[in-house]
């Protein structure tokens, strides 16, 4: 049978039952529309999720520590590394290392401190961290009161609004105003005027450690955000008042790391408790973290957390690709019971087909063409259904958030290659639902098929 006949022949059959073959199909649509829904939904998810977090800037960086501190966050790692005593210090040598990588785009310290802050008559304690210049590409500082740092070592600040609002409780006014912080500096000793004590100690020992000095520093405010930096995901960002890193390095504040550095090296000999390296792209992520850890020093990236992300939505997406498939295996059943009433309905015409000449072959093409037409028309229509549910499901959720003053969001994705996939598997599930009606159909006896009626 030629193809131009069968597929004649499948779309008049088709057209004589019109209405129960559109029911099968709208129930084959039914179940696509639940998969597309459900699938689009996880999809949309994962994208939101991954844009945001590309947006941060979290996907470009990589965090090194000592192996002094962390040896490695991989036990196998661990169980490998030789004595903590022989490790490299992460100091200014190491960070010049670092900054001569390919790819690496700049390599600055995390400083994060705690402060006293006054403002006209009132005193807060808070947190200060320093921020790179690179961090005004953060989407939070797009829709900030005020503006970002005018240069790496200005004597500018940028609050939190929270923080903001226990100042004076209308920020705004802030922007412009000056603070002051008053902040512990590192100092080292005098070496003149040991005392007594010194006697006793070795000349490896004599002299170290640092005295601590209060300071004051004046700000003036130049921007007022909503949130923290970087979502606040990393541990340097989550502060309430922020400085450029530069401005902070500078002023030698006393941080919890030091205290190491006191009883294991010389003041003229600070390390830093990690360095955070900027990538030009997440492609080098993997690269420069292998390049760094064979300079000696443990690393961790949000690309390592990525994957345990990544598992998680694949298995998502498969919990809820089974789930929108049940209705599709219900609109199977449906398929096949169509397909088996056209049988008893038929036979006559089945015996005249295989009368003159048609072969067993023939007639299972014939059905498995009107059950393949079925379930394309029912895939396109439902992958449509899907899209539907989706924007409507997009548009609820878009009131809710302005309700609740957030900005909107696209919670859902419906890929080409989705389409295609949802496309495909209606087509598939309804041959394979064929299959036994096809086969019943071929096994007819023409001579018995004749007689029917």
């Amino acid at each position: 049978m030629k193809v131009h006949d069968l597929v004649e022949l499948a779309t008049r059959n088709l057209r004589e039952s019109i209405l129960r073959n559109s029911l099968t199909t709208l129930g084959i649509a039914v179940g696509v529309a639940s998969l597309v829904a459900m699938l689009s939904l996880g999809i949309g998810l994962q994208q939101l999720a991954s844009a945001r977090l590309g947006r941060s800037g979290l996907f470009d960086t990589v965090v090194v520590y000592s192996r002094r501190d962390i040896s490695s966050f991989d036990p196998g790692e661990r169980r490998r590394n030789p004595n903590p005593a022989n490790l490299r210090e992460l100091d200014l040598a190491a960070r010049r290392e670092m900054e001569k990588i390919p790819n690496v785009i700049e390599v600055y310290p995390e400083v994060r401190f705690q402060v006293e802050v006054r403002y006209a008559d009132q005193s807060r304690f808070t947190t200060v961290a320093g921020l790179p210049a690179s961090a005004r590409q953060n989407e939070i500082f797009d829709e900030m009161q005020g503006k970002f740092f005018s240069g790496p070592e200005v004597d500018e600040a940028i609050l939190q609004a929270e923080f903001a609002k226990s100042l004076n409780p209308k920020p705004d006014s802030l922007i412009g105003q000056e603070v002051v912080l008053r902040y512990a500096e590192r100092q080292a000793l005098a070496t003149e005027g040991s005392s007594a004590s010194k006697a006793d100690e070795s000349p490896a020992s004599a002299d170290w450690g640092f005295s601590v000095v209060r300071r004051e520093k004046k700000l003036r405010i130049v921007g007022i955000a909503e949130n923290e930096p970087f979502g606040g995901w990393r541990s340097f960002a989550r502060g309430r008042l922020f400085i450029p890193v530069d401005l902070a390095e500078k002023l030698n504040v006393v941080q919890a790391g030091m205290m190491r550095d006191a009883l294991r090296t010389a003041p003229t000999n600070p390390s830093y408790m990690s360095l955070l390296v900027r990538v030009g792209g997440p492609p080098q992520v993997q690269a420069v973290q292998d390049a760094i850890k064979k300079l000696g020093f443990t690393t961790w990236s949000i690309l390592d957390a990525a994957r345990n992300m990544q598992r998680f939505f694949v298995i998502l997406d498969l919990f809820l690709g089974i789930f929108g498939s049940l209705a599709l295996a219900v609109a199977s059943l449906g398929i096949v019971n169509t397909l088996v009433m056209a049988i008893l309905e038929r036979r006559r015409e089945i015996g005249i087909m295989k009368a003159v000449g048609a072969s067993d072959g023939d007639v299972k093409r014939l059905f498995f063409a009107e059950a393949g037409t079925m379930g394309l028309f029912g895939g396109v229509a439902g992958v449509t259904m899907g899209w539907a549910i989706g924007r409507v499901i997009n548009f609820g959720t878009n009131i809710y958030l302005e309700r609740q003053a957030l900005p909107p969001e696209d919670v859902w994705s419906v890929p080409w290659w989705l389409v295609a996939g949802a496309v495909g598997f209606a087509i598939i599930v309804s041959l394979v639902s064929g299959l036994y009606p096809a086969a019943r159909a071929a096994r007819l006896d023409p001579v018995q098929a004749l007689r029917y009626e």
